[in-house]
């Protein structure tokens, strides 16, 4: 509903309040798409420094990352949420650049995250500084991820206590069924959400830590209440924000990449048949040019004509996951159909707050993070680059 309200504003907001970038960022976009291809490397070492940026001049200067910059507003507070999500990108770059930098980087997002842990063990939703400040499911599930990824890395015992004490609230919390509904956020519309296989796989991270504890176990249980909401077509009801009629294809990926993480875990046949049905729609759904509608409905026809370019990115990695379980070459071509789509979209060079960053939607004023470049959307853009590039040179070795 934010959402739904920030795009009306938007609308209706007179061109003349626009500050100048953004009306310019908006005709640049109407144009159509840049015709040329930054490549995998520009874009990886853009990205990972656009990253940097955000960290060092978010608006609450506290180790977190800003959640964006925006055109019309600028930095942003850092996001707890998807930090905690950057936190395994950012080790992942620094074991393979080698850098100390990055390092330390991931560890003040890691201590940031320790300094702001509920008692319980959760963590809050929206921004640092948003209200209700109230331990959150979804969130919790995503910080996990980093804490999980800052213990096996460094052996910092605050880092395993505080995964072990989010991955115990997460798996104590979840109903009988395998739905979690007691901590919902008050940033969404209320409901289910079948996209928390996305919290799951942060319990599947933190079994791989410390097995033993059920915590995969919880998180399997929730993917199997999420596949009760999979179409036969492989859509899935109960999996967005604020429009589950049309749900967003970055709650898609959500739910699409808890799936395959759960079969990873599990080697359970189910759950990779279950992400094919999704993979095999998804091949039909993006243009040749690489364009996936920001939202589809349950026929997995368009419902928006602009692209979340975040959902792209994370539907082309669970797509290159695909063709790695599969061997199927139409998984391959086409997530890098998708990269190709957002990369074409990403400056390289020019000022640090638009160079490497990744718009919200494309055009810029589409109805996903309007006039905003959002740090998720750098996060997800190097993660699916970092495996298409993997998977390009295992193919032509």
């Amino acid at each position: 509903m934010l959402q739904l309200l920030r795009s009306i504003k938007n609308k209706l907001t007179p061109e003349a309040a626009l500050p100048l970038g953004a009306v310019a960022e908006r005709a640049s976009d109407r144009r159509g798409l840049p015709a040329d291809d930054p490549g995998i490397d520009a874009v990886l070492a853009a990205c990972t420094d656009w990253l940097g940026a955000a960290q060092d001049h978010s608006a609450s200067a506290d180790g977190g990352v800003a959640r964006d910059f925006s055109l019309v507003k600028g930095w942003a507070t850092s996001y707890p949420e998807t930090t905690g999500y950057i936190v395994p990108t950012v080790i992942e770059l620094a074991r393979r650049q080698g850098s100390a930098e990055l390092h330390q980087r991931a560890r003040r997002m890691l201590d940031w995250f320790v300094a702001i842990q509920f008692p319980e063990g959760g963590f809050q939703g929206g921004r640092i500084d948003s209200n209700p400040r109230v331990p959150v499911t979804f969130n919790t599930g995503q910080i996990l991820l980093g804490l999980a990824a800052g213990a096996r890395e460094y052996g910092d015992p605050k880092y395993l206590d505080a995964m072990h004490r989010a991955a115990a609230w997460l798996r104590d919390s979840l109903d009988a069924d395998g739905c979690w509904r007691k901590h919902a956020t008050p940033f969404a519309k209320p409901g289910e959400k079948a996209y928390e296989t996305h919290v799951s796989w942060g319990l599947f991270e933190a079994e791989r830590v410390a097995p033993g504890h059920g915590y995969g176990d919880a998180g399997l249980r929730q993917v199997a209440w999420a596949l009760t909401k999979q179409q036969p077509n492989g859509w899935f009801a109960s999996n967005c924000l604020n429009d589950p009629v049309h749900p967003l294809s970055h709650t898609i990926g959500y739910v699409l990449r808890g799936v395959l993480e759960g079969h990873l875990l599990s080697q359970r046949p189910e759950l990779l048949e279950a992400a094919l049905r999704t993979g095999r729609a998804l091949l039909d759904v993006v243009g040749p040019d690489g364009f996936l509608p920001g939202r589809l409905d349950s026929q997995w026809r368009p419902a928006a004509t602009w692209a979340c370019l975040t959902g792209s990115v994370q539907n082309a990695h669970c797509l290159f996951l695909l063709y790695q379980l599969t061997g199927e070459p139409r998984y391959f071509d086409t997530a890098r159909r998708l990269n190709q789509y957002v990369r074409r979209t990403i400056k390289v060079d020019g000022a640090k707050e638009t160079r490497g960053a990744v718009k919200g939607a494309f055009p810029v004023d589409g109805a996903y993070g309007e006039y905003e470049f959002l740090n998720w959307a750098a996060k997800f853009c190097i993660d699916a680059n970092l495996l298409e590039q993997d998977l390009l040179k295992a193919r032509n070795a």
